[in-house]
């Protein structure tokens, strides 16, 4: 079993923003694998599907950003979910718009949502996919930037990283993380 967390925040409020890339990577994965992630369980939306072989399961935590852990934690417990099976995907300041970045371990970077993974799984050592959503403007709040729309002209970079996310997903569930690194990271 695969299973997938998508990071961002629940409500049409925050819905297309940049933090929420993590979920409009999920549900992008869901109508690709044809899976509905509409259950309520684990203080998250959840999915259940096969691909590739594979039982994979999609998580939008339901927590809000800054308590991701809680859902993830949740869901470890309640199903015995071991977290090498585990891959976030979130949005990453440091990573250049439109590009994606692999990596199996590392700290939260200062991301909330990881930072509470983290506190909650009591580990760093997870896989994970970080989308790109740049730096703002200097002098333009953080907060107020991650919770802001992308802007019409970065729909195709947007829409080109979300692929690019779905494709590194999907081949990860026949293929090795290190493999499926070596492939998208670069």
């Amino acid at each position: 079993m695969k299973w997938i967390v998508g990071l961002g925040n629940p409500g049409t409020a925050y819905a297309g923003t940049r933090h929420n890339v993590g979920f409009m990577a999920v549900d992008a994965l869901a109508k690709r694998l044809g899976i509905n992630v509409t259950q309520s369980r684990s203080k998250a939306l959840v999915g259940e599907g096969h691909a590739g072989g594979t039982k994979v399961v999609l998580l939008k935590p339901m927590t809000y950003m800054n308590l991701s852990g809680e859902a993830v934690r949740g869901y470890m417990d309640y199903y015995k979910a071991d977290i090498e099976d585990l891959i976030v995907i979130y949005d990453d300041l440091d990573t250049e718009t439109g590009k994606i970045r692999l990596r199996y371990q590392g700290s939260a970077g200062g991301h909330n949502g990881i930072k509470s993974i983290i506190q909650h799984t009591g580990t760093q050592q997870f896989n994970r996919i970080r989308m790109g959503i740049s730096r703002p403007q200097p002098g333009m709040n953080i907060a107020d930037y991650v919770l802001s729309a992308f802007a019409k002209s970065e729909a195709p970079l947007i829409a080109e990283m979300i692929e690019r996310t779905c494709d590194a997903l999907e081949f990860s569930l026949t293929n090795s993380f290190d493999k499926t690194m070596a492939k998208f990271n670069g």
